[in-house]
């Protein structure tokens, strides 16, 4: 009896495995400074173990949350400037926990591609163990897919999924009542939101990714891709002190769209839209666009990345709790009765 051999491997076929594990030992430091109270296992494993008990919590509640970056990628992946979507990733997932009332603990990605180049799919991950580190969260696993024909050349896709907790009873929101005040937390900028939009308008204009900023300096490729900031260590600074009735991170649907998703029924938010100045980003997207403010209201965050409801009597705590990981609380608006969200004043 004979065997017959055709020669065909994995590689041929298009996936390195070689090129995987290399990988992996590569983002191993990364990971590693990422390591925080409750971190049990490194890269490698078939699974990840994370310890709730050495963490700190007594009785603790779960929260889970997974994201991605959106059509952002297609700006990374033209301009070849991958190095911020990581955080982007990251925040996305992380932001969204505190607003939970959750201290982010651990994070996973996923990441996909066509062919594995080793370089940029380091950059991208050690970017995404930057934002970790950030947060206080630890990288603690993660997916490489090498997945020939179902990507173009040079095309990636990313998922991040992270987990934290909060002992039992303290989840937000809670207590929202009429006359809280509603602290801003500035953004740095379009974060991850609306880039479907942003691409359009970049378009229509007739600029490329590496043209000159028309509002800041570097390129506009460059500056669009300014990533999502991180409000983590500040929100759980502010859960810490108990001075936060409600968290609202503002992703897509903006001001008008998020900060009603942490209102009870009989509330609404009054905004004074003159509290603070567009940034530079949004007046030339709403002029390239011709947009009007409503839209811009319903579509980005318009500098504002995260909202605060505080009882008046913890605004102060609430400031200096926000200001230790360096975010300038703004007042904005205030709690009322009614529902949704009201302006007064504008942008434009």
């Amino acid at each position: 009896m004979t065997s017959q051999k055709n020669g065909i491997t994995y590689a041929d076929a298009g996936v390195d495995i070689d090129a995987g594990n290399a990988l992996v030992e590569r983002i191993k430091p990364a990971a590693k400074r990422t390591a925080r109270p409750g971190t049990m296992s490194g890269l490698g494993g078939f699974g990840a173990l994370f310890d709730l008990k050495a963490a700190g919590f007594v009785d603790p509640v779960l929260v889970a949350a997974t994201d991605g970056v959106g059509t952002k990628l297609r700006i990374a992946i033209d301009t070849g400037n991958v190095d911020g979507i990581g955080i982007d990733l990251v925040a996305m997932c992380v932001n969204d926990l505190v607003c939970q009332g959750a201290e982010p603990l651990f994070f996973l990605d996923y990441f996909a591609t066509g062919k594995l180049e080793l370089d940029q799919a380091a950059r991208i991950i050690e970017g995404i163990a930057e934002g970790c580190a950030l947060s206080g969260c630890a990288l603690i696993g993660g997916e490489t897919a090498e997945m020939p024909g179902m990507y173009d050349a040079g095309d990636f896709d990313l998922a991040g999924f992270a987990v934290g907790a909060m002992e039992r009873g303290t989840e937000l929101p809670r207590g929202v009542a009429e006359g809280d005040v509603l602290l801003g937390l500035p953004s740095d900028g379009v974060h991850s939101n609306g880039y479907s939009l942003v691409r359009k308008i970049v378009e229509v204009s007739g600029l490329g990714w590496d043209d000159a900023c028309p509002w800041g300096e570097g390129t506009l490729g460059a500056a669009l891709l300014t990533p999502t900031k991180l409000y983590v260590k500040g929100a759980v600074a502010a859960l810490r002190s108990d001075c936060v009735n409600a968290l609202a991170h503002i992703t897509g649907g903006g001001l008008t769209e998020n900060l009603p998703r942490v209102l009870p029924e009989g509330l609404g938010a009054e905004i004074d839209l003159g509290a603070w100045d567009l940034p530079a980003v949004f007046k030339w997207l709403a002029a390239q666009g011709g947009m009007a403010e409503a839209e811009l209201l319903k579509t980005f965050n318009t500098g504002i990345g995260m909202i605060a409801a505080v009882p008046q009597d913890q605004v102060e705590k609430a400031r200096e709790a926000f200001a230790t990981d360096g975010h300038a609380a703004l007042e904005i608006g205030r709690i009322v009765a009614g529902a949704g969200v009201s302006y007064k004043g504008s942008l434009l």
